[in-house]
């Protein structure tokens, strides 16, 4: 089983799986920067990733890592969206995508190659 992140700790773990490991005030930094976030806000966030075991804290310097991988992530977002709007239907899930013609040729060529690719 995955761990559920909410938007507000994806921000924190983007910044981890990116630059690797940094001290909480070094993504204060970004976070202010990027999206405007006070100190605080950051550390509250750290701290709920921290509990949640997305990321560990230690010294010096209250310096974090990601625990859980961006592809972890993705796969267990994928897995809830498609057992929370799709029935746990992965075919239901693929024929909502393709159905709306929102594809190019191109998309639909390298998906032909992915599929071609797992059998």
């Amino acid at each position: 089983m995955g761990i559920k992140l909410y938007d507000s700790e994806l921000k924190v773990m983007e910044i981890l799986w990116k630059e690797g490991e940094l001290t909480a005030g070094h993504i204060a930094k970004i976070l202010k920067e990027e999206i405007g976030w006070n100190r605080n806000t950051t550390y509250t966030v750290i701290k709920k990733c921290i509990e949640k075991g997305a990321v560990e804290r230690f010294e010096p310097k209250f310096r974090c890592r990601a625990l859980i991988s961006k592809k972890d992530a993705q796969e267990y977002e994928t897995e809830e969206l498609i057992d929370r709007m799709f029935e746990g239907s992965k075919k239901n899930f693929f024929a909502a995508m393709l159905s709306e013609n929102s594809l190019t040729a191109e998309e639909l060529e390298q998906l032909k190659d992915m599929v071609n690719q797992m059998k």
